[in-house]
Order: structure tokens, then sequence, then C-alpha cells
């Protein structure tokens, strides 16, 4: 038998870029994360959703090789993370926004020039190659024209085409991104997926994007990843957000509607539909949330 972490024999189809095998996480006395599977092939793009502390961030941790699986094992392109020492660099990952001083002494480009090798102590030396290489990306995601003004003069989803693009001036295979659509306006919230959706076709990389809204991904992503309690069902997104399903997945009552092209997820409490936080229109009261892909869930804090 073939081992999962050798190299595919000649002929035989290309390993997935990225398998999660039944991984489940314990934190204490918690799990966090119980059984979860999921394979992202070249050029799929999926959308990992959930409420907070369903296991989202901890799910990009493993991923990343930060936190170790309790149970289960995540492969890229074939090969285990333990046996992938020096290769981690084939993940890239896209954080919900700069971290540190809101305003840094770095201007557009600087900032994308660290991903090429931001783990390495010291400023690089500039040379035309490193300099072409970067102007290529900011090309790519739209942003060479603002390449040399300094961060702190940039919108948020300007910044965020930065973090996408320093993300990949080091071609990984995998790229992850955490929740960038949350603090962005909706017409840059439906570029931002459209752009990402883009690059993983014609690069043939695997994406996971975490969000609190569906909506912007709904026609862009191959499947979603739903992950609710720990648990995750995982598919195209018709096959997967729907009442049967995330009533199964949660333990109670779930209802999934459709509305006027936007998905609505209503919770149930004793066989009663109970609307979890209406959207913001300017009026009062309270009535089904386009779905952040999921329900309310009591004493619900920040995301594990």
């Amino acid at each position: 038998m073939t081992r999962p972490d050798s190299p595919p024999a000649a002929g035989s189809a290309p390993a997935p870029l990225l398998e999660l095998r039944q991984v489940r996480v314990t934190l204490g006395h918690r799990t966090v994360l119980d059984d979860i599977s999921v394979v992202v092939e070249a050029g799929q793009f999926v959308g990992v959703i959930g409420p907070n502390g369903a296991g989202k961030t901890t799910l990009l941790r493993v991923i990343l090789g930060l936190l170790p699986p309790s149970a289960g094992e995540v492969l890229l392109g074939g090969t285990t993370l333990r046996q992938a020492h020096g290769r981690l660099g084939r993940v890239g990952y896209v954080p919900q926004a700069l971290s540190g001083d809101a305003n840094p002494p770095l201007r557009a480009r600087d900032l994308v020039d660290l991903g090429i090798d931001g783990e390495r102590f010291g400023i690089p030396l500039p040379n035309r190659r490193r300099r072409a290489r970067v102007d290529a990306i900011l090309e790519r995601v739209g942003a060479l024209h603002y390449a040399n003004a300094p961060l702190g003069a940039l919108s948020g989803g300007e910044r965020q085409r930065l973090l996408i693009a320093q993300a990949l001036v080091a071609e990984p295979d995998v790229l992850l991104l955490d929740e960038p659509l949350s603090n962005l306006d909706i017409k840059s919230a439906h570029e931002t997926v459209e752009l990402v959706a883009q690059l993983v076709r014609e690069r043939r990389i695997a994406a996971l994007l975490v969000a609190h809204d569906m909506n912007p991904l709904l026609g862009s992503m191959d499947q979603v990843l739903y992950l609710a309690h720990g648990r995750a069902a995982v598919g195209p997104a018709d096959k997967v957000v729907r009442s049967d399903v995330l009533t199964e997945l949660y333990g109670y009552a779930v209802e999934v509607l459709r509305v006027q092209g936007r998905v609505v997820v209503v919770t149930g409490e004793s066989e009663a539909a109970v609307p979890t936080e209406a959207p913001h229109h300017g009026g009062g009261g309270r009535g089904p949330r386009p779905a952040d892909g999921a329900p309310s869930q009591p004493g619900g804090g920040g995301d594990a």
C-alpha cells in the first residue's frame, strides 16, 4: 500500500493540496474540533462558516502547524505536517487586518516585500528581480497604482489587497484567509471575494476563507465547510446549507430561508423558530439574520 505521504506513482492523480483526516482538537476538557475531514484540490475555493466559538480559528492554526491535532492528521500535497519541516511556506496566511501600529511607517510595496522572506531578521537588500516580483503581484491584485503610498493613507479594502499580495508573493500552494471581509463595506467585500476566486483559478492553489456572512461567497466558492459545536458539514453550499443538514449539525431546529438571492438561517427553540439578530436596516427589533452562516449560540464568545 502506498503511504499518504509518499510521492504519487507515475501516472497517478496528484495528491490534494490540502487534506484533513479525522482531525480532533481537545483543549483542556473541551473538544473544539471533532472528526473534521475535508479535501481541497488545486483550484478550489472553500468558505469556512460558523458562529463564534465554532473552531474556525483553531482550524487555521492546525493547518498552519501552530497547534498539533489531538487526533487525525493534516496533509499538504500528500505530505503530513510532521514530515513537512521547512515546507510550511507552502501555506500563505492572510490576517483579518494589519496588526500593531495603525499607521506603520511602511509603504504598500514594503509590506508586500516582507512576504518574500519576512521570517528573516534584518532589512533585505533591494534588487531588480525582487522589485519586479513585488510589482507583478501588486499589479495582479490591483494595487500597483498605490505601491508607494504609506499604509496609513490607505482604505481597509486597499490594505486587504496588500495582505493578499503579501501572502501570495511567496507563491504558496494553500491560502488561508482569516475573516478578511469583517472590516470591509459590501462593495469591497464582494471585490475581495471575486479577486480571491480569480487567483485560486489562475494559480491553481487551494484557498480557505473564513467568514461570518456567507452571502458574499455565494457563486464564488466551490465548497462550504460549515462548523458548529466542533463538528462540520462539507460540500457544495446548496447541499450543506439546508434545514435538515444544519438541524442535524447543531442538534436543534434550524431553518434555512432564501430571500431575494440571500441565505437566511433561523434557529429554533422548543420547536418554534427563534430569529437571531436582525440585519441593520435602521429599524429595531429582532428578526432573521442574513446568514453569518450560523445561528447564534447561547453564551457565545470569541472564536476558539
